[in-house]
Order: structure tokens, then C-alpha cells, then sequence
């Protein structure tokens, strides 16, 4: 399987403390003081009858103790193929830091068997589904209830033991399902499945036709790295990379409200932007259901407003489907990249203001997108007027295309922000 991009996670940051001691506090509240005062007042005075004034300084300085911690829930069962009752999963599944806060998952029984139903309707046969960032395995279970015929195989790829608890139950009960420890945002782990034979039994089919078997599940996280991996699978989809060498795979995706805005934002939207731009030059994609069915978030999601400090973040429930015809013509995808990056920063200029922002000279560009010779409908000609956030597909599609036509393009395509290369 070959695997053209690499994503790093940033470093977390540190877990030291510091504290400093607090200005304008009652000598007799400050707990060192205490402890020193304290140990003269007891060698000074005889226990036996200490004066008044003493005994209540004591006193007073024994309030001054910390209160003990409250302990941390815990959830124990004998039997984890069955999810615990809903008042139990503040102890069962942890939500502090980032990586348990940003694992937004279905918690609701019902819910997630529409959701199941509608990533994998009626009609479909032996699917292999691959899900990632399962969660405990809600939407997991719902899949495997939909009727045996429409899925042949569950690989659920899950690296969190809180999770794995509840997952690991799942493949000792179904022959179908097979729970592997790692980490749906690693490359590696998608390498493993192949080296491991996971995907020997999937056949290659022509781009002509969507993929009939093999189909991709997940729950984004919601923090950055959800939108950075929805963004690396797309761009893998032009040269046939990762799970497309095996041919259109569609992918369904329980994602943030936020992020389906930016992925499906129109060129009236200000939310358009570069992933909008690679995700319509790329694929097909549609809400399964209406916003509305999957609120409110608290009814239906993992981490709740139960949980103190947290604030539940609308979901919705989408598949993309690989375009047949490719707007992103095979080896193009750096150029696109970097017509993109570069010109996205002026989005609230148009695009006869904006290009010579490419490179030194590229003005030169203007003469390719606005050929009097060529109609006015032709791909290689572009709206120079339009902003660059208003630009179609196809407008970008020209300005790619005359950028790689133009002999003084520059050679050396490298962003300091684009994803970093492999190795």
C-alpha cells in the first residue's frame, strides 16, 4: 500500500505546575507561617495552660488544612459486551484532555442504528467495513444488528483501553468483527491491516464503478487532527493512494458540525477555503439525515453537558464518494496545493489582483485565463474578476492548469505549512 503523506501530532505540553504564594493573605492563614508559629508556641508555653490568645491562633491555623480530593469515579463490570446504564458513563469512559475530549462519539442506542442504516442501506452486500475512532462501540453494535448478509467484516481500529474493554467482548461474540489496538490516525496502522492480510480477500474493481465491499467508517475527533485526516484522505484520492488503490471507496463520517460547514461550503459561504475546494474537486458527498435528527447533542453524544466544563458540540452523519472523473488530474496535487495556500490568504481579492501573489512574474498567468480565442466557456479560461473565496472547481482547475504551463513556474513547490513529507 503506498502512503504519500505523513501527519505528526504536536508536542503536548507540559504537565509542571507552579505556584506562587499568594500576596495580601493573613499571616495566620499562610500554612508555613502556621506550621513555624505553631512549633514556638508549643516549646514557649507549658501544654498543661497555655495562655487563651495562643489556643485560638491554633485553632484557627488548623482550618487552614486542605480539603482531601474528592476520589474519581470508577466503573467495574464482569460483563463489558453490554455498555453501562447512562448515569454510568461519567465513571466509564473518561473525558479530561484533549484526547478523551476530542473523541465526540454516538452514545444513543437508536440513534446510531439509523445512522448504521444509512452508512450501509438495503441492497448492500458483504461490506468490509473498516471503522476507526470507534469509541466504546456504539455504532459498532448498531452494524453489526443491520441484517448479516449486507456486511461480511468489521476491522475496528481503536488504540484508547477504556474503549478497548468495551470493544474486545464484540469480537469474541461475532466471528465478523476483529478489534485491532491502533490508532486510526496513524499510517501505520493502515499499513498493518494489509501486511497482516486484513484486505487480501479485496478485489481491485475499475474507477468506473463504486467500490461494492469496501467501505470506511469513523468518528472524527473533533480537535484539529479530525480535520487534518478528513484533508489527507481526500488529497489521496487523485493518484489512487491508501484504501483508493482498491478502486472508489466511499467513506462515512460522523464529523463536527463545523467541519461538514467547511467541507461542503459553496462559494456564497464564508466558510469556503482550501478543504472545501479539494473536497468538491475530489468527491460527492451528502448529509444522511437531517441537522435536526441528530439533536439534541446531549440525546445523542459522548461527551454530555453532564460532564462539568464540557460543552456538547453539534455532529452530523455524511458519506463522501470518489468523483469518476477526476477534477485533480494524477501527479497535479502539489500544484494544486500550492495555487491554493498561495492564494487563499487574498480570498477577499479577485483573482486579476490576487495571482501575482503565485510567484515573481506570474501576472504573466492572465494572458493563459483570459485567451480571446478561446470561447468563453472553455476549461482552460477563468473569471478573473470572481473572488478568489467565490472561485468554482473549474476555475481553479485553469489556474492549475496555466500555472503548469507556464515555463517560469517555480520548481521548488515547498509551503513551511503543508503537511510534511514521509522519511
Amino acid at each position: 500500500m503506498s502512503f504519500l503523506f505523513t501527519l505528526r501530532r504536536g508536542l503536548a505540553s507540559s504537565g509542571k505546575r507552579y505556584y506562587g504564594k499568594a500576596s495580601n493573605v493573613p499571616e495566620e492563614f499562610s500554612p508555613s507561617v502556621g506550621r513555624t508559629a505553631a512549633a514556638s508556641t508549643i516549646r514557649r508555653y507549658s501544654i498543661k495552660s497555655p495562655p487563651k490568645a495562643d489556643v485560638d491562633s491554633i485553632v484557627i491555623r488548623s482550618k487552614t488544612r486542605s480539603p482531601q480530593r474528592k476520589r474519581k469515579a470508577t466503573y467495574t463490570s464482569d460483563n463489558k459486551f453490554h455498555l453501562p446504564a447512562q448515569e454510568d458513563w461519567v465513571a466509564a469512559f473518561p473525558t479530561a484532555g484533549a484526547t478523551f475530549s476530542s473523541r465526540v462519539f454516538l452514545r444513543n442506542a437508536q440513534s446510531a442504528a439509523v445512522v448504521a442504516d444509512a452508512f450501509v442501506p438495503a441492497g448492500s452486500k458483504d461490506r468490509v467495513i473498516i471503522e476507526a475512532f470507534p469509541g466504546p462501540g456504539v455504532l459498532t453494535r448498531a452494524l453489526m444488528a443491520l441484517p448479516r448478509e449486507r456486511i461480511r467484516k468489521i476491522i475496528v481500529l481503536e488504540h484508547l483501553e477504556p474503549y478497548l474493554d468495551f470493544l474486545r467482548p464484540l469480537q469474541a461474540a461475532d466471528s465478523r468483527v476483529h478489534v485491532l489496538p491502533l490508532d486510526g490516525y496513524s499510517w501505520n496502522s493502515y499499513q498493518k491491516l494489509e501486511s497482516d492480510g486484513y484486505l487480501k480477500d479485496i478485489d481491485t474493481v475499475p474507477w468506473d464503478q463504486s467500490h461494492p465491499h469496501l467501505h470506511f467508517i469513523a468518528h472524527l475527533p473533533t480537535s484539529v487532527y479530525g480535520e487534518q485526516l478528513i484533508a489527507q484522505f481526500l488529497r489521496l484520492i487523485p493518484d489512487g493512494g491508501w484504501l483508493f488503490q482498491y478502486g472508489r471507496v466511499p467513506m462515512s463520517y460522523v464529523m463536527h458540525d463545523w467541519l461538514w460547514e467547511r467541507v461542503s461550503a459553496s462559494t456564497e459561504s464564508l466558510n469556503r477555503c482550501k478543504l472545501s475546494v479539494i473536497a468538491q474537486a475530489v468527491s460527492s458527498f451528502a448529509q444522511h439525515l437531517p441537522p435536526e435528527a441528530l439533536l439534541p447533542c446531549d440525546r445523542h453524544f459522548w461527551p454530555s453537558s453532564v460532564v462539568p466544563g464540557y460543552r456538547a458540540v453539534p455532529m452530523t452523519a455524511i458519506t463522501m464518494d470518489p468523483l469518476e472523473r477526476q477534477i485533480i488530474e494524477k501527479g497535479m496535487l502539489d500544484k494544486w496545493d500550492y495555487c491554493l495556500r498561495k492564494l487563499f490568504v487574498l480570498k477577499s481579492k479577485n483573482l486579476e489582483r490576487a495571482i501575482g501573489h503565485l510567484a515573481p512574474g506570474s501576472t504573466a498567468l492572465l494572458s493563459y485565463l483570459t485567451d480571446p480565442t478561446l470561447p468563453a466557456d472553455h476549461p482552460a479560461r477563468a473569471d478573473v474578476l470572481k473572488l478568489i473565496r467565490k472561485m468554482e472547481v473549474m476555475d481553479w482547475a485553469a489556474v492549475v492548469r496555466a500555472f503548469d504551463a507556464w515555463p517560469f513556474a517555480p520548481e521548488d513547490l515547498l509551503i513551511t505549512e503543508s503537511f510534511s513529507r514521509e522519511g
